[in-house]
This record gives structure tokens, sequence and C-alpha cells, in this order.
């Protein structure tokens, strides 16, 4: 559409009106320097996109000015950050390149717009898993300054607050990537009503039937809520006002994005749903009072109503990891209701709201940056870890977002916070790495406890470390925690890695005394024969000693009728040989075991379900034909479950190759001067074996021992029978059942 003069003059003019309310509204206070940055930041993007207009025909230029708006007042970022935002799209869309905004505005500048720069050209695909690795890039870019998260997420509000000339399809596909990333970055930010803003506005779009049908009943109840608040005041004023509290009461209703979580989760209609609003306190205080008032307010709110008791969350004393402090309860109101309470000083409102720049401005309050610091640090680390894999990466990023915390503390008293659910392994890798590595055990309030003992809050937790300890396969099932899951994979990788590497020297010695040279040819003939997927995987299996000299004499005898399978190799060979570097050891989930115990039984696959491995089953012990696996999601599993719940057997796939085993040896033979530590000797020098207990008893000459070793399969354990038969005055090595 044409534009007129005059349009274009009133155009001009809002232009000019909006950057003086970007001024003015600005929370922190703006110095002349300030002011003169985010003049010359605006005349650059007014420049710059001159020419352009958004889908609804409108200047683009409003778009800058009103992200810049939400980081300004909203959010309450400096001037920096302000010019960031103005400047957000210049490099994106227009012919300024980076190095101009560098020259012009400085290096943090520059910085900042790069990464927002990056973010615009990822493409955030509909494939999941190209969605999350991209996600991960953009975590990767802003980890560079904490602004750049901060911007990207008050560019993504105004985006949706604007979507509405949109395409349908579009519009969904923006809603939906906001629900799934930045409302949890919003919520560990500590930006709490861009959150919820964001959530609600991701709700209008991917689901606009609830949303609108939710907006219209929390405006028809609207009159109704503000008088029972009307209520609720009239109650506590006095109480309030003769102990001389100055303060304001105010009531707001939950977001409908949490009203519609609500009645989804448990199942209820809007009327059912109970707290719908919640009623604030906000009080005046010195800092040096804050804590007492809160507690005062606390005793004269609960003179009136009574409490719930399990509901009272006091994040004064322990601020939550985003800063924010309130003390909330829940309490009976009039007219039977529960009511959430929540009471603030000023000062914390202003944090709950402003999130983590409200900060800033309580210098005072330097501790709260760290705790931002240091949950960037550990995002960092986890990206920076490639060994998990994106998808991975992102569904443990939202666990970890928006899970509930649980407080532990260490022996010495520091307190720790962790999400709701951690395990006393997440502790020790909280802690430190290192000393998640070298967990040894684990001792919660003094007493002895498994690994994977959950910990609840007020826990104290101490690691027992040893040089010795390392990562097994088995720790993945003791953990929850992103962070610890990540280290222990790469640990089990670097293991896996070792081992393989010790097995391609093996290998290359074996096949040299078999006169065959090891190369790429060979490899891949072996990956073939052996059916495997990667050199890798090759290597790794004959380091571990379960591909043995039997098993290459075998695939040595069978390239004697190589002419034959000339054909068949060759055909085979162009699926494996591209996997040749792949760095990876294969996930072979070949074998099923059944119970806590994780048991290998005699079993048949369902016909109903036709269950392959690597799919979530369950073992159901029939009358007739023994066990038979049903997938989980089987058609006739519900029935099964619900009417014979007695005969079902939890079921887990696991990779047959790299299993531990449990034996027991005993070792008959005369007692010789240094025999047990001969034996002890053989078992600790084999890297693949692990010894739980020993029990020698020496009777008259006669020695008896009995070990209980951890080994991955029978060659490693026929090696080890076989060399302490070798020692001197040991007569017979015997392999005890159970």
């Amino acid at each position: 559409m044409e534009m007129t003069e005059t349009d274009l003059e009133q155009e001009n003019k809002e232009i000019a009106k909006q950057y003086k309310q970007l001024l003015k509204i600005s929370y922190r206070t703006l110095s002349d320097e300030d002011k003169k940055l985010i003049r010359s930041a605006f005349d650059v993007a007014v420049d710059a996109h001159k020419n352009q207009r958004r889908k609804s025909g409108e200047a683009y230029i409003f778009h800058p000015i009103a992200v810049a708006k939400i980081v300004a007042s909203e959010i309450g970022l400096d001037a920096t950050s302000i010019a960031a935002a103005l400047l957000h799209d210049v490099v994106e869309d227009t012919d300024y390149t980076l190095d101009d905004i560098e020259r012009m505005f400085g290096s943090t500048v520059a910085r900042i717009v790069d990464g927002l720069t990056k973010i615009a050209n990822i493409s955030l695909s509909e494939d999941v898993s190209i969605q999350a690795e991209n996600f991960r890039k953009m975590l990767l870019i802003l980890n560079e300054d904490i602004r750049v998260i901060i911007i990207k997420i008050a560019d993504r509000l105004h985006n949706m607050q604007t979507m509405d000339s949109m395409r349908t399809d579009k519009q969904q596909k923006i809603a939906s990537e906001t629900l799934y990333i930045y409302a949890p970055l919003a919520h560990r930010i500590g930006l709490y009503n861009i959150k919820t803003e964001l959530e609600d506005l991701g709700l209008k779009f991917t689901e606009p039937d609830v949303y609108h049908d939710i907006l219209s009943r929390i405006n028809e109840s609207k009159e109704e809520q503000d008088a029972y608040i009307q209520s609720f005041n009239k109650i506590i004023k006095d109480s309030l006002d003769a102990e001389g509290f100055q303060y304001e009461i105010k009531g707001r209703p939950k977001s409908i994005y949490s009203i519609r979580r609500k009645m989804l989760a448990q199942n209820v209609s809007f009327d059912e749903v109970y707290d719908k609003f919640a009623v604030r306190i906000v009080y005046k205080s010195s800092p040096e009072n804050e804590k007492f008032y809160a507690w005062k307010i606390y005793s004269i709110v609960t003179d009136h109503f009574r409490p719930n008791p399990t509901r009272l969350r006091d994040w004064i004393s322990s601020p939550k990891s985003t800063g924010y402090e309130a003390l909330h309860i829940t309490v009976m109101g009039p007219k039977g209701r529960w009511v959430e309470v929540q009471i603030r000083s000023e000062r914390m409102n202003e944090i709950a709201e402003k999130g983590f720049a409200a900060h800033y401005k309580y210098k005072h309050k330097e501790k709260e940056d760290a705790g931002l610091e240091s949950w960037l640090n550990k995002l960092q680390e986890t990206l920076e870890n490639s060994e998990i894999s994106a998808v991975d990466f992102v569904e443990e990023f939202k666990l970890n977002l928006y899970s509930k915390e649980i407080f532990v503390f260490s022996p010495k008293g520091d307190i720790y916070s962790l999400p709701k659910g951690a395990t006393a392994l997440d502790f020790a890798f909280h802690v430190h790495t290192e000393i998640g590595m070298h967990t040894r055990g684990t001792r919660v309030n003094g007493k002895l406890v498994p690994l994977s003992h959950e910990l609840i809050s007020g826990d104290q937790v101490e690691v027992i470390t040893s040089e010795n300890s390392k990562p097994s396969v088995n720790w993945l099932n003791y953990v929850t925690t992103g962070r610890a899951r990540s280290k222990i994979k790469s640990s089990l990788k670097s293991e896996q890695k070792r081992i393989a590497a010790e097995g391609k020297e093996m290998l290359t010695r074996k096949l040299r005394s078999l006169k065959i040279t090891l190369n790429e040819k060979v490899v891949n003939e072996m990956v073939t024969y052996f059916h495997l997927k990667t050199s890798l995987d090759l290597f790794y299996r004959v380091g571990a000693g379960i591909i043995d000299n039997q098993k290459l004499k075998e695939f040595v005898s069978s390239r004697g009728n190589m002419f034959l399978n000339f054909f068949k190799k060759n055909i085979r060979r162009e699926d494996t040989s591209q996997d040749i570097h792949r760095e990876e050891i294969t996930e072979k989930f070949d074998q099923l075991v059944f119970g806590k115990n994780e048991e290998r039984l005699d079993y048949k696959m369902a016909n109903c379900c036709n269950p392959i491995p690597g799919d979530d089953v369950f073992g159901f012990v029939t009358i007739n034909e023994g066990i038979k696996v049903h997938k989980n999601n089987c058609p006739n599993a519900l029935q099964l479950r619900s009417n014979y719940g007695y005969r079902i057997l939890p079921a887990q796939w696991i990779d047959s190759t790299q299993r531990d085993f449990t034996v027991r040896l005993q070792i008959d033979g005369i007692d010789t001067n240094g025999l047990v530590n001969e034996v002890t000797r053989i078992i600790s020098n084999n890297h693949h074996i692990d010894m739980k207990s020993v029990n020698f008893e020496s009777n008259a000459g006669i020695f008896t021992g009995k070990i209980t070793v951890v080994v991955k399969n029978k060659n490693i354990l026929n090696t080890l029978i076989e060399n302490i038969k070798k020692i001197n005055g040991i007569e017979k090595v015997t392999r005890l059942e159970k």
C-alpha cells in the first residue's frame, strides 16, 4: 500500500514519541552518556530499517523499539543492552556489517548483536533432532553473554505479541517453540512475568479455543474475585495497621497457561481448579528488618486464617537459585476457599518481577549474581560436552529448567541446591566433577546409603572418594541430573576408547602371528563377519576379550572361502565402510533381563505386539508357555497389568557384551608364604575385573579362599582362572554356583 506524505509524517511523529517513551520508562537511571549511546543506536536502527515494513504494514523500526522498551522497563537492563536491542536486527537484515557496529558502538554491543544475529540464522526446522541440535548451538551462542539470552527473550515476546497477521501454521510453529524453549529459559533466569506472558501467548496460538474459553471465564469471575480479595483484606487490615505496617494487598489471577496445566494434570474443569488466584502482600521495609517483618506478617495472616502446613514455602531464608525471595503460604480464606498468600518486601517484589537485572540495583546483594553466574557455567559445561546427544540435551535441559529445588548441606554446612529427585551420586557430581568420578560411597545424615539414595531437603551429605573408583554403566541408573549423566556418559566413552585402543594393538599382534596385516580392508571384513557396526566396536570387543583367539581363528579360516563370499562381502562392505571412522560404540541391546536382580530367564516374544530389541517391554508369566515378552504399549498390556499384576516381571534390554557378571570362585591349595598377596595381585592387575569380596582361611597348612569377582564375560573369567592356577601351591580353582 502506498504511504501518503501525511501518513509518513504521522509515522515519524509516532517513532519519535516511542523513542522518548523508551528513555522515560527505563528502569535504571540513565546518565547523559547512556542517553547518547541509546540515541546513536536509535539513529542507526532508523536509518538501517528505513525501507522495511512488517507483515502488518507498519514500519519495521517499531519492532526494535518495542524490544528495547521491554529490555529497558520490564527487565530493567543497562544502556548497553538497550542499544543492542535497538540494533538486534541491523546486521541480519540490512547493509550494516558487524564491523560497522563494533566501530560505532564498541566490542560489547557488537558481541551481543553478533550473538543475536547468529541465532536469527539458525533455522529451527520441524525435525526434532535438527531443532534440538540448533537449540544447543543457540545456547552456546547465548552463553557468550547473558544479555544475549535476555534480549532474545524480549525479541520473542514482542514477536508473540504481534503474531496475529501471520499464517496459522507459522503461528503454531513459533508458539510451540516458545513453549518448548523460550518460556523455560525465561523461568530459569527469573523473568517470571515474561515467562507467564510467553506461556499464555503460546497457548493462545497452539490451542486458541482453550485459551479464549479460559480467558472469558477469568474475565467473568473478575468482579467476584475483587469482592473476595476485599473481604480477605478487611479481615487482616486492622491487625496490619495496628502493627504500623506500610503495605499494599493485591490479588492476581493465576496465568491462563497454569490454570490449563492444572485442569489437565488433575483432570478437572475450570470451576474445580481451586486456587485460581493469589493474594500478594507487598510491604515497605529497611534491609535489616525485611526477614523479621515477613514472619510478623505471616503470623498475623495465620492468626486469622488457618494455614495448610504442607504448603509453606520459605524462599527468604534460602532464596531460589534465580534470586527469588518470598514467603508463600496457602490458607483457608473466607467461604472455605484455599488462597495462596505471597509475602514480599518491595525489594523482593522487584526481583520477582525484573529477575536478574534488579539485583544490580541492590548492590549489597552481590551474591545473587554469583547464582546466575554458576548456572551459566553449568550450562556451558553441559553444552561443551559433545558426548551427549542434542535431543537428550534439550530434554534434560527442560527437565532441569522447570524442576523444583531441594536444599542439601555438605558436612561443613555449605548449602547446595539440587533438582527434586536428585540422588546422593548427583550430589557428588554437583559438588565437583572429580569428586563424582571417584565416588566410592555416600553417607546421608551420618548413615551409609546406596549411591541411588534420593535426597530430600535438609539432608547432610558426605561423599567418600577413592582414587580407584570410576563410573560404571550402572551409574546411569543412579543419577537424575543432566550434568551427572553427561559426565558419566563421557567417562564411560573414554574408558571404552581406552579399551578399544588396547584392543587395536592386541588385534594387530594376534593377526600378525596369523600372517595377516591389519588394514582397513581387513577391519571392514571383520566388522562385517562379527556383525558389528564400527571399527571401534571391533577393537573394544577384542580389548575386552569378547572376541578371543578362538573366534579370530574362525574368522581367519572363513577368509579361506573368501571367493565364495566375495560378492556378499562386497555388498555388505558398502554399508559399513563409511562407519569405520565414526568414533562411537554402538548401543547394542540384544539381551533381555528380568526383575530387580536382572536375571537371565528363558522367554518368548508375544505375537500380539512383536517387540524388538530396544522396545520398552515387560515379561508376563504364562501358565503353559513360560515367560512371554510384551511391549509396554501392547493393546493387551493394560488388561494384563490390571488383572494379573502379580505375574508381571519388569524387563529391560541390556548390551550383553558390556554386561557385568558376578562370579564366586573357590581356591584350594597348600599355604605358602605370600600366597594371598599373589592371588590378589593377579586379580587386581587385570583391568576388566572388579573384586567384590575376599575371604581366605588357612587351616593346618591347607589354604582355602573364596573370592567374588565381577567380570564382563566368560573369556576374561577363564583367563583369570588359568592365571590363578599357575601360582605355586594352588591345587584347584572351582567356580561356585551362587
